[in-house]
């Protein structure tokens, strides 16, 4: 499934929208992917005629295509699709269960197609253009409303499977890898003490971050794309750490003591815990990028600093 922090969404030089859905698919998931992408046109053209819309401009998308719609009534929405592997599976059982509340709302969707329609957040940008502090706040004030949604009775998977990314980037490189191994080891010790360990469990959003929320008007901020997970509510504190994308990973690094602080007060878990998830988080992204190429750095940095405080 994709990695959690994906692509940005505008190019930080150009200011221009980012369109890297058919590299990022086809380096995804392989030939099925680009069969997927080859039918792609006929397959929103299908969806359009059958929900009786009208299929506007793309919208920034990387591992799924986005096009922004008008439904029959007027009413603006966001069509969705993916390949049709299962992966959105968890992303539509978590915005049922959100139901609107701080996330974006589900309008519907058929999983059997990998195909999703959603309420549009209008104007629509993203919270990367509020002061850190600020930005901070909202995300934290997100969380705490999306962490009160009921568990869906299936689709979002327990964040303990994630461990055996661990286990398997260790298996890969049991020698000097692209990561310290010495980063790995802790961050795949800590994980399995922080799933066991949990005080409680709710269901996460699971990516969010500065490129996952949008300004709205129902709302002042909405979330969108959750991964959907069960778990300790600390993991949600993770990936805002390593973003804003395009970011000096120095200044994220720096920032990261004082995020954990603010975060873990708004998700009711106390600074140790959230560091821990923070850092084990931050190691678990830097993981998943090995497993295609190169390492990104700035979750390695931000790690890198949490280190000492575990």
């Amino acid at each position: 499934m994709p990695p959690s922090g994906a692509t940005a969404r505008f190019d930080a030089v150009t200011g221009s929208l980012r369109d890297d859905l058919h590299p990022t698919v086809s380096r995804t998931w392989g030939a099925a992917g680009v069969a997927w992408l080859s039918a792609l046109d006929p397959l929103l053209d299908g969806l359009a005629t059958e929900l009786d819309l009208e299929i506007g401009r793309a919208l920034p998308q990387s591992f799924h295509a986005v096009r922004a719609v008008t439904c029959a009534d007027g009413t603006p929405a966001v069509l969705k699709a993916g390949v049709p592997d299962g992966h959105l599976d968890a992303e539509i059982a978590a915005l049922r269960a959100f139901d609107g509340r701080g996330a974006v709302r589900l309008l519907w969707a058929d999983p059997g197609r990998g195909a999703l329609l959603l309420e549009r957040a209008d104007p629509g940008h993203e919270i990367v253009t509020l002061p850190d502090d600020e930005a901070v706040g909202v995300l934290g004030g997100l969380l705490h409303e999306l962490h009160r949604a009921p568990l869906p009775a299936a689709g979002p998977e327990h964040v303990r499977a994630e461990q055996a990314a661990f286990e398997d980037h260790l298996a890969r490189f049991p020698g000097a890898g692209p990561l310290p191994r010495r980063l790995v080891t802790t961050a795949a010790g800590l994980w399995r003490e922080l799933c066991d360990s949990a005080p409680r469990e709710v269901l996460l959003h699971g990516d969010l971050h500065h490129h996952n929320v949008l300004a709205a008007t129902r709302e002042p901020w909405l979330a969108i794309d959750p991964h959907g997970r069960v778990g300790d509510p600390g993991y949600d504190c993770g990936q805002v750490l390593y973003n804003p994308l395009d970011t000096d990973p120095a200044v994220l690094a720096d920032r990261a003591p004082g995020r954990i602080e603010r975060l873990a007060d708004a998700v009711g878990v106390d600074h140790d815990r959230a560091t821990a998830w923070g850092f084990a988080v931050c190691v678990l992204s830097e993981v998943w990028c090995a497993q295609d190429g190169p390492i990104d750095g700035t979750a390695l940095a931000v790690a890198e600093r949490l280190a000492p405080g575990l």
